[in-house]
């Protein structure tokens, strides 16, 4: 497992036959537009890239709800742009993950609390039982689950995996 968090475009993938990519920020936490896309574009593509040179064949990567390389919203549209990208390197399976909002604690990753984040995550926490699926909080450690089972039990091809779909059971 490798750690990235400096230079993505000279980054060498070691060999590995699945690589999932658990990348991004905002644009409030990157300071601009064009520092988000080297993030959430940019830096996701050298990876994947890096990681097919190296030999792998499956690929799992966290991108967002609402991805979509034509949208009019500049998030949505980087995410789809980079969805499409990495479909096109030749991984025998793609599983594009699509959490809604991600809670759980950012401190122990450095990152300074966000008061609009937390105010929706106990919103929607209050209305989790008439709330759709697709668009409840959910945890990053039920994301990386389900893209960890997702991916094993895709033999080929691309999956996009909805939020609801990784929400967990019971």
């Amino acid at each position: 497992m490798s750690h990235l968090a400096e230079d993505f475009a000279t980054f060498q993938a070691p060999a590995a036959n699945e690589v999932f990519i658990a990348l991004g920020t905002t644009i409030k936490v990157a300071g601009s537009q064009q520092a988000f896309r080297a993030v959430d574009f940019d830096a996701v593509l050298a990876v994947a890239r890096s990681a097919r040179a190296a030999g792998a064949r499956r690929l799992g990567i966290v991108s967002a709800m609402g991805a979509d390389a034509k949208s009019s919203v500049f998030y949505n549209r980087v995410k789809g742009e980079m969805e499409s990208a990495v479909s096109r390197l030749g991984y025998d399976s793609v599983v594009l993950a699509r959490p809604s909002l991600l809670s759980g604690d950012r401190s122990i990753l450095g990152q300074a609390r966000r008061s609009a984040e937390k105010f929706a995550a106990t919103t929607m926490r209050l209305l989790r039982p008439v709330t759709p699926a697709n668009y409840r909080a959910i945890a990053a450690a039920d994301v990386a689950a389900a893209l960890v089972r997702t991916l094993q039990n895709t033999p080929s091809g691309q999956r996009v995996l909805l939020s609801g779909e990784m929400q967990p059971r019971g």
